[in-house]
């Protein structure tokens, strides 16, 4: 199993998207790129603790690549805004990936270089040391699947879910 720590918006999206696909094995969504020990919502939220809604995607790399995971996560979130995803604005929203060691950072810079091929230039996404991972509260796990009608979720979660499952359907179950 291999885990890479991935921001980029609201980690409901993140989340929703990534547990579409199969090989992935756990989802989990919280805090990183701050100083704050410990950080609650609440606190990110208002931007001063530097952290990053992030998720820890653990997946299994003899069913899905590191690679798809990666393209996948430069699908499913637009890396060419700077501090935000469509109407949530702030650091806490930015594009960043969260790199474990050198051969993530590797990875990380490849699959940023291949992104901004499909952008058409411009992405902002950020290539940082991982830190520590908080885990967000428990009701931001699975969020999307605990709360599916919710207005957030209808509105900004189901379309980039369905961009994913489209590019990736191999990795969909039917």
């Amino acid at each position: 199993m291999q885990t890479f720590v991935l921001a980029g918006g609201c980690f409901w999206c993140l989340d929703a998207a990534y547990r579409a696909l199969r090989g992935v094995a756990e989802v989990v969504s919280g805090y990183t790129g701050g100083s704050v020990p410990d950080p609650s919502y609440e606190l990110v939220c208002t931007g001063t603790t530097g952290h990053a809604e992030a998720v820890a995607v653990t997946f299994d790399p003899e069913v899905i690549s590191a690679d798809t995971i990666l393209d996948a996560y430069f699908t499913m979130h637009d890396p060419r805004q700077l501090n935000r995803q469509g109407n949530d604005i702030g650091t806490q929203y930015r594009s960043a990936m969260f790199y474990a060691d050198d051969e993530q950072r590797r990875l990380f810079e490849a699959a940023r270089d291949r992104a901004s091929e499909w952008w058409d230039g411009g992405v902002v996404t950020t290539i940082e040391p991982l830190d520590a991972f908080h885990r967000a509260e428990e009701y931001h796990q699975d969020f999307f699947a605990k709360n599916p009608t919710q207005g957030y979720c209808l509105a900004v979660a189901v379309p980039k879910v369905n961009k994913v499952r489209a590019r990736f359907s191999e990795y969909v179950d039917a």
